[in-house]
């Protein structure tokens, strides 16, 4: 299949088919991920760490990166929505430097931005897994943004 706009409606409908196959198929991993996530040293820590000005928030990146390669890689070789990937390059490969403690929420901000937004995603992708036997006529708006994310709306 092709990885342009260009795409036909059969040709989304193929792939959104396959989409909702392969989280399926990986559901267990993908709430694994998700539950390490959500846990205490990952999500929730991290997230405390930003208001504590310390530099461990940086470690949240690779929570960020391993989440959007499992998304990536249920549909391999489909690029990923433009929007979504421009927050995510913004809050990954940052590395701590004493003046960033100056320009704090610059420099960190787009780190949990980025943690959320795939975290999100990860989310609505289990949520509809577990709800949907099929692509549906009507979209619910959490699977719309899944197929946003795979660029097939």
């Amino acid at each position: 299949m092709s990885i342009h706009k260009a795409d036909s409606h059969e040709e989304k409908k193929v792939l959104e088919t396959e989409l909702l196959k392969q989280l399926k198929a990986r559901f267990p991993e993908l709430e694994a991920l998700l539950e390490k996530s959500d846990s205490h040293w990952h999500g929730e820590d991290m997230f405390y760490r930003f208001y504590h000005q310390s530099f461990k928030v940086y470690h949240l990146q690779s929570d960020t990166e391993a989440i959007v390669a499992s998304l990536r890689d249920l549909l391999p070789g489909r690029k990923l929505n433009e929007d979504f990937m421009r927050i995510v390059d913004g809050g990954i490969g940052r590395k701590f430097e004493a003046e960033h403690n100056e320009r704090w929420h610059e420099e960190t901000r787009p780190i949990l931005e980025a943690f959320f937004h795939a975290r999100m995603m990860l989310q609505l992708a289990i949520k509809y897994a577990g709800e949907l036997d099929s692509p549906p006529s009507m979209l619910p708006s959490g699977w719309a943004a899944v197929l946003y994310l795979y660029r097939l709306r």
